[in-house]
């Protein structure tokens, strides 16, 4: 393996959160063994968006809260959601 390859493959690994390219590369094999790896070569149309650690828990808080019926509201026509949202 050329230096270049594991070091553009340690960043990406960090990048998806394994602390080492060891670590990606157990996870893989582990998945390949039990046949629970799927594997797809296509072209990447755009650029990932990575929330922030405040971003994050910010969405994870209002899944919660959609998941609960909680902090939901309704409209009955367009007029009632536009008199909402300018409140």
């Amino acid at each position: 393996m050329s230096r270049e390859l594991k070091t553009a493959a340690e960043a990406v690994s960090s990048d998806y959160g394994f602390s080492s390219l060891q670590e990606t590369i157990r996870v893989i094999l582990n998945k390949l063994s039990k046949k629970e790896l799927t594997i797809s070569i296509r072209e990447k149309t755009e650029e990932s968006i990575v929330l922030s650690a405040k971003a994050r828990k910010r969405y994870e808080q209002m899944t919660d809260d959609f998941a609960k019926g909680k902090n939901i509201g309704s409209a009955k026509n367009v007029d009632d959601l536009f008199k909402q949202l300018q409140s």
